[in-house]
């Protein structure tokens, strides 16, 4: 255990961004899934901006590198244009 005040809050605060981290990395992942298994077109054009957006978040905040947003965002708008 660290010994240090600031290294103690350290830990607390990378233990509380660790669990949000997770929950937003989640949702994104099923809502990717979500989109992929979508068969109408224009269903899937709607919710397409909101998925867009959960990956440009997780990329500004370094949760997911940059490229892989980019990939993702590059195969799931392939995937809606050819419905």
């Amino acid at each position: 255990m660290a010994n240090h005040k600031s290294s103690q809050k350290r830990i607390r605060q990378e233990s509380k961004r660790r669990i949000l981290n997770r929950y937003y990395k989640k949702s994104a992942r099923t809502a990717i899934k979500k989109l992929r298994l979508m068969t109408e077109k224009e269903a899937a054009v709607s919710f397409l901006p909101k998925v867009v957006r959960m990956i440009d978040k997780l990329a500004k905040k370094n949760t997911w590198h940059v490229n892989k947003a980019a990939n993702l965002k590059s195969s799931l708008m392939k995937r809606v244009h050819s419905l």
